[in-house]
């Protein structure tokens, strides 16, 4: 069982945090809605004796997964950027991507 105040339940909250404020357009956490609904869920099923609550395992489990999906998304984001196609390209650009250089032509 993982307890709100257990470290795990933290890590997990920091990270989602961070990633939040990797994506968000505005500033300031606090003003961010998904800041504000994460928070209100934490405190929601946070509990102050030691019960067995599957409630706070689950809610554990749907905000490991939400900043998973939000970490790669933009890994992908990152990666789709860098090595997108740019349709047809020329020999020497294809040589040079991937380390190649071509022979050239002696000048007559």
């Amino acid at each position: 069982m993982a307890s709100i105040t257990s470290k795990p339940v933290l890590v997990t909250l920091r990270q989602l945090l961070s990633e939040l404020r990797r994506q968000s357009p505005t500033k300031k956490l606090a003003e961010n809605q998904m800041v504000r609904y994460i928070f209100d869920q934490y405190r929601k099923y946070q509990t102050t004796d030691q019960q067995l609550c599957k409630a706070i395992d689950e809610m554990h489990f749907r905000a490991r997964t939400y900043h998973n999906y939000l970490h790669h998304s933009r890994k992908y984001k990152e990666l789709n950027t860098e090595f997108k196609g740019k349709g047809e390209r020329s020999i020497e650009e294809t040589a040079n991507m991937v380390g190649f250089k071509l022979p050239h032509d002696p000048k007559p």
